[in-house]
């Protein structure tokens, strides 16, 4: 597999990148968004099947329910920390190939356990947690992409690679329902299981929501696997990575990503609950799908905006964007379960949805900017050789920092969804859990400006 292996690489050089960088560059880049589409497929797959469970005779409690809708999100977010420092160690194209492989254990695992109403809890509490593979998945494949491109063409090429990747959210929550009502893999694929629906019975193949993902899955682990690269200047151990650790705009990076990404896979994860609680009457499900699908398709055009105008500036705006966006949410809610708008709820929460796309590219662009602009200002005047090691460093830190900061993300995941419930028990209503998010927006507004977007920030980008 030695060809696969590219010894010098250079984006920052354009003769290079113009000869041969790009068409290489545009491959990895192509084969890389369907893996990780797939992983965000697999990732919240429960998000459908668990609302289906007790339909087909698994007799869960609600709370049950909802931790197995929630461990997915928890899993993911802590495997991405481990994850964001794999594609050095290992390389892209192998650690590509193997994590997408690794997608078919909890897609065949689901498949088989739902077929038998005797699978105990501890199987489905696994299965969840094995989904939390395609979680993970995110923060090697961004940290990847991150070393092929050129600074000036990093925001759009990792806003593809995140936003079409996004895309699986959406396509899952729209596929599964229409593929379980069909014996798309006949005697295969198992019997069906009968359910009331309408006060007739109807069959239900509630496996499928696993298997349809199988040879998708391997087709793409192939692609991979012969269609990727692995650089040279790309590896680095744990201990060259771990520096990333020292380095403040990390953290900072993280509690921004935290309020988009965050933001974008917990409203996500805990939209279709909230409708049903809020507006009695309206079909969720009908409406769950919108949203992910506007976050993760206007993304691109964040990474794209971001390099026209800069990351900070796009961030920082976004972040306003939110907060009026939530207090549009309170002001459509019902008030004492009484009253409401829901299509004024749906606007601001499509809007909500929209703002977390274009701050997921532009927080993404900003890293690598802040992480090659501190190491050059370091090695300024020091010669060509320098700088070219100073770059090559500058992308490393800069791949950890893209996956580590997309951990912490991650956890909005679990904590919205859980704060929407917190709030319900505790006050009858999500209004405080939602006053909470506009605190730390407002957060979020102040330190983009500080560091990064006002005249003569420390970082500007």
């Amino acid at each position: 597999m030695a060809n696969h292996l590219i010894e010098h690489w250079n984006p920052e050089d354009e003769k290079f990148w113009a000869q041969e960088g790009s068409a290489i560059a545009r491959r990895n880049l192509w084969i890389s968004i369907p893996a990780l589409t797939l992983a965000f497929v697999v990732w919240m797959v429960w998000s459908v099947v668990v609302v289906n469970l007790p339909a087909v005779g698994f007799k869960f409690s609600t709370n049950q329910l909802f931790w197995l809708a929630a461990l997915p999100a928890l899993c993911g977010a802590t495997l991405r920390i481990f994850y964001s420092f794999a594609v050095p160690i290992f390389g892209g194209r192998r650690w590509t190939a193997i994590s997408t492989a690794s997608l078919v254990l909890p897609a065949l695992g689901i498949g088989f356990a739902v077929q038998d109403t005797s699978t105990s809890y501890e199987v489905f509490v696994i299965l969840a947690l094995l989904c939390g593979f395609g979680g993970g998945n995110f923060a090697s494949s961004m940290a990847n992409i991150n070393f092929f491109y050129p600074k000036a063409q990093k925001g759009t090429a990792l806003g593809l690679n995140a936003g079409l990747g996004n895309l699986g959210v959406s396509i899952v929550q729209l596929a599964v329902p229409l593929t379980i009502t069909a014996g798309i893999f006949g005697a295969l694929g198992g019997e069906p299981q009968m359910i009331t629906k309408a006060g007739q019975q109807v069959p239900l193949w509630l496996q499928n929501a696993g298997f349809i993902w199988v040879p998708f899955i391997i087709v793409s682990s192939i692609a991979a696997w012969f269609g990727m690269n692995d650089l040279a200047e790309a590896k680095a151990s744990f201990a060259d990575q771990a520096v990333i650790f020292r380095r403040k705009h990390n953290w900072l990076m993280c509690w921004l990503y935290l309020g988009t990404f965050g933001s974008f896979i917990g409203y996500s994860a805990g939209f279709p609950l909230l409708i049903k609680s809020q507006f009695v009457g309206v079909n969720a499900l009908q409406y769950a799908w919108l949203g992910p699908l506007v976050g993760a398709a206007i993304r691109p055009a964040g990474g794209w905006l971001s390099d026209k105008l800069g990351g900070a500036r796009v961030t920082f705006w976004t972040f306003l964007v939110m907060i009026v966006g939530v207090a549009g949410v309170l002001f459509f809610l019902p008030k004492g379960g009484v009253g409401g708008n829901f299509y004024g709820f749906l606007v601001c929460f499509m809007a909500l949805f929209a703002a977390t796309g274009v701050g997921n590219g532009s927080t993404f662009r900003m890293i690598p900017v802040i992480f090659l602009a501190g190491r050059q200002a370091e090695a300024a005047g020091k010669g060509p050789e320098v700088q070219e090691r100073v770059v090559r460093e500058a992308n490393k830190e800069a791949a950890a920092v893209l996956g580590f900061t997309s951990a912490i993300g991650a956890y909005g995941g679990f904590f919205i969804p859980k704060s929407y419930g917190t709030s319900i028990s505790l006050t009858g209503g999500p209004e405080a859990a939602l006053y909470g998010f506009i605190v730390f927006y407002v957060t979020c507004v102040v330190m983009t400006w500080w560091y990064y977007s006002r005249r003569n920030a420390p970082m500007p980008c």
